[in-house]
């Protein structure tokens, strides 16, 4: 991370932190030696979650966030402001898979549809847009939002790809590909101000979000690594893009 932080520790915000790859990055950012909140929906997992990353040489403290909620949205916001003054590292990771028959083409369910979109993707707008003043209070603010390669059209539309075996989805799938669009018009818009924004694909993991899919190896923390990786690049870093374990991502 660069920029001048030598004052005080830099600021990270995860949402949806409080089990799999989203509490990975925290883990991983308070090794580095920031100051992560661990953002969660239910409050005392949040506490329980931090409270098992804090060490004397990881500074993780819970805040309550619900990513749906635009009162607990601003809450946060306001807390962030309080009690640092800024924000220099935001990463977007809550998510939610949502009921896979309703998102079926053949019976999709339009309110299984929204569900899945008020988390995946309003949601990242309602808090992306509640920490921007602080993030351009930083010298070198990184916004990550965690994807998934499912969201890219150009390997979804693939007949020959890695995903043409995998079922058609109106909800989940189509939320990654927002996600990604979204991804690259927050990255032009804060360009300017020397804010990078980035889209992470952790790939597949072995946490409870897959449960149930057979034949996954890689660790949460393997995963975190990529969001890891994209939230700490250097001011000549890229900005815009989607990025995976192996590097970019086509969209």
């Amino acid at each position: 991370m660069t920029g001048d932080t030598t004052a005080r520790p830099a600021t990270a915000l995860v949402t949806g932190a409080n089990q799999g790859i989203g509490r990975e990055i925290v883990a991983q950012l308070a090794e580095l030696g920031m100051t992560v909140l661990l953002a969660a929906r239910d409050p005392r997992r949040g506490e329980e979650a931090a409270a098992e990353l804090r060490s004397d040489k990881a500074d993780v403290r819970a805040i309550q966030l619900d990513v749906t909620d635009r009162a607990s949205v601003m809450a946060a916001a306001r807390h962030v402001g309080d009690h640092f003054g800024v924000l220099d590292v935001l990463v977007n990771n809550a998510g939610i898979l949502g009921d896979l028959p309703g998102q079926d083409p053949g019976g999709a369910e339009v309110d299984v549809v929204r569900e899945v979109f008020e988390t995946n993707v309003f949601g990242v707008i309602s808090v992306t847009t509640a920490m921007i003043p602080l993030l351009l209070r930083s010298a070198a603010g990184r916004v990550v939002n965690v994807t998934s390669g499912l969201g890219s059209l150009t390997l979804m539309s693939d007949p020959d790809g890695h995903f043409a075996r995998r079922p058609p989805s109106l909800a989940y799938v189509p939320s990654k590909t927002a996600l990604n669009s979204l991804t690259v018009q927050y990255a032009k818009a804060l360009r300017e101000h020397g804010i990078l924004v980035n889209a992470a694909d952790p790939g597949p993991c072995a946490t409870a979000f897959t449960r149930g899919v057979p034949g996954l190896t890689r660790t949460a923390a393997e995963g975190a690594a990529v969001a890891v990786r994209l939230a700490t690049l250097g001011p000549d870093g890229p900005t815009g893009g989607c990025f995976g374990e192996g590097g970019p991502l086509p969209w």
